[in-house]
């Protein structure tokens, strides 16, 4: 029996959460988006498909269900993403760790 994931939304999305702005094989996380509760595959992919500016998680709600493996399907929460060392904790897929220089767009950093 498969599990049953979130939807995300994105320009060009492939099964594991590739985009047209992110495509690289380790580009394998959606982000679902404080503002509106969505995962998209970006924030280029929010900007391009939402009707409203993108708001970052708080530190406080880090212990929200905020990131989907692309690979495996697993909802982390924002500390648990912060946390895994660019790879899934199940399935052990390996993820972009350059997504790090694009963290303020998401989590709030103070």
């Amino acid at each position: 029996m498969s599990e049953l994931r979130p939807r995300v939304s994105g320009v060009g999305l492939d099964l594991w959460t590739r985009c047209a702005h992110y495509n690289k094989p380790i580009d394998i996380i959606a982000i679902k988006m404080k503002c509106c509760s969505t995962y998209y595959a970006c924030k280029d992919c929010h900007d391009a498909l939402a009707d409203h500016a993108i708001e970052v998680w708080p530190r406080d709600e880090w212990g929200c269900a905020a990131v989907l493996c692309g690979a495996c399907g697993i909802e982390l929460t924002v500390r648990q993403y912060l946390d895994c060392g660019n790879q899934c904790p199940r399935c052990e897929a390996q993820f972009n760790p350059g997504c790090r220089n694009h963290h303020n767009f998401y989590f709030a950093t103070i």
